[in-house]
């Protein structure tokens, strides 16, 4: 014993720093002990940083990654080429926002674009001038807050209910029943509720032969908003329960069992546990809401134009193609696209900061 004790004193005379680690490792160098314990790993300021060695966190290289991924990559390739094209490409005739655009210049649109003479922002300036787009902006905002308020919580409801409250043997049936409405066209949809809610509709009709008064709810200009909500809620709402089935597929039947446990009924297990795992959804999807609030159907609108008048269904999408496709004033057209995707991209990027706020992940991290 005090031979072993004088050894390690002449040790600790002999290397300092082997005094100061018992272990027997050598920090700057890495080296093991004289006993033959296992090396550990250097100082992490002495390994090579993936960026340098072209290496990811996992070791591989992008070579490999791209040999091991070929076939993803080319699974994907027809989509990126349809977004590039119909999507990226078309981007470029923006310019035309800043022109006097005249597509009968030349038989080529690329040339008729660069022929075409430069106004600066004179279209822009038209814009503001103009009383028909600000009666169209206003019918697009007020659409969209009656949609936000109306059919954004139905496809949250119907989740809950089917998940907390419809068996697991009728939950498939019902499921399919809801979903089926989104695969019809708008105009199957619209004839549907023309055929229902028309002046010669069947409601309409039952009203009569009991002695009332029928109405017409597809040209009544003051409802136009809410039956163009309703149309959404009947069609999509439950289209948007899939999301939000998804999410709540992902919670674990454990917190259910512990809740129950500990006492909690039905309804405290919904606030406690279903709505908090669907609050990340529930904002994401709010952001991409709002982001969307100057498109709130083309199609749809269109569709219902004549029935009630543009002063009533008169928003911004018909608004362009009304100015563009039937007058042929291009220029003019491509100005208020261009205001409205940039007002789109100023909505999104401020309600992913409000959900940042609130403690949400949104559409991007910080």
């Amino acid at each position: 014993m005090a031979r072993a004790t004088t050894d390690m004193r002449g040790a600790a005379a002999r290397d300092p720093k082997d005094a100061a680690d018992p272990e027997g490792f050598n920090a700057s160098s890495g080296s093991a002990d004289p006993e033959g314990r296992a090396a550990a790993p250097p100082p992490a300021r002495t390994r090579k940083s993936g960026l340098a060695t072209g290496k990811d966190a996992g070791g591989i290289t992008l070579r490999h990654r791209l040999r091991r991924d070929r076939v993803l990559i080319l699974m994907t390739l027809p989509a990126m080429l349809l977004l590039l094209v119909f999507t990226y490409v078309p981007l470029l005739g923006n310019v035309v926002a800043f022109q006097d655009y005249d597509p009968y210049i030349s038989d080529n649109a690329f040339q008729a674009m660069l022929n075409s003479p430069w106004v600066g922002l004179e279209q822009f300036q038209r814009m503001v001038e103009d009383r028909l787009f600000w009666q169209a902006l206003g019918n697009t905002l007020a659409i969209f807050l009656v949609q936000l308020t109306l059919f954004f919580p139905v496809p949250i409801l119907l989740a809950l209910f089917i998940n907390s409250f419809v068996r697991p043997r009728v939950r498939a049936v019902a499921q399919a029943i809801l979903y089926l409405p989104h695969f019809f066209s708008w105009v199957l949809v619209i004839t549907i509720f023309q055929q229902m809610f028309g002046g010669a509709g069947l409601v309409s009709q039952v009203l009569r032969d009991h002695g009332h008064d029928g109405f017409d709810l597809m040209t009544n200009p003051a409802l136009f908003k809410f039956l163009i909500t309703f149309e959404m809620i009947w069609k999509d709402a439950g289209w948007g329960v899939i999301v939000f089935l998804a999410a709540l597929a992902a919670v674990s039947p454990d917190l259910y069992e512990a809740a129950a446990i500990d006492g909690a009924n039905r309804w405290r297990r919904m606030w406690h546990i279903t709505l908090p795992a669907l609050r990340p959804v529930v904002a994401l999807l709010l952001v991409l809401q709002v982001g969307n609030a100057l498109t709130v159907g083309f199609e749809q609108i269109l569709l219902q134009r004549t029935a009630v008048g543009p002063t009533a269904a008169e928003v911004l999408d018909t608004y362009v193609w009304n100015v563009g496709i039937q007058y042929g004033d291009f220029s003019y057209a491509t100005a208020v696209g261009v205001v409205k995707g940039i007002v789109g991209l100023l909505l999104v990027l401020g309600a992913n900061k409000v959900a940042h706020l609130m403690g949400e992940q949104g559409v991007y991290r910080k």
